[in-house]
């Protein structure tokens, strides 16, 4: 069974994984230290740190698991990121009001070095390479 499963975590992939795991942890700490402490301030923004923390995670588990499923659920996941950045940024340019403390999304990522933008898209890229690599050595 084990030798079914394709390693997503060679190459790039495991520098996805170590990088999808600082955004896990920046996330997640950040998200619960805000919600513990101050979440009546920026509820909408808190939550969606914590929201984008559990992506992390989950992305992170799909990639170390491995397999043609994980692969699908990470490349659905990266998706469904890429679209929550995408929107959570710019509804940031578009109404700041909305989100008087920043997301991890905020601004397309600029807290967080634009990685939560450059990630997912390197990621997309990864799992769809590695679906080729997959099917040419069969």
């Amino acid at each position: 069974m084990a030798a079914e499963r394709t390693r997503l975590i060679k190459g790039p992939g495991l520098l996805l994984v170590w990088l999808y795991g600082v955004m896990v942890v920046g996330a997640l700490s950040r998200s619960v230290y805000q919600i513990s402490t101050e979440f009546d301030r920026a509820p909408l923004a808190y939550s969606l740190s914590l929201l984008a923390a559990l992506v992390y995670a989950f992305i992170t588990y799909t990639l170390v698991r491995g397999g043609e499923t994980a692969r699908r659920a990470a490349l659905a996941c990266c998706a469904a990121e890429l679209v929550g950045v995408v929107v959570v940024g710019a509804w940031t340019l578009v109404e700041p009001s909305a989100f008087p403390d920043a997301t991890v999304w905020s601004d397309f990522g600029m807290g967080y070095l634009f990685i939560p933008v450059l990630l997912p898209v390197t990621a997309l890229f990864w799992l769809r390479r590695s679906r080729t690599e997959v099917r040419a050595a069969v």
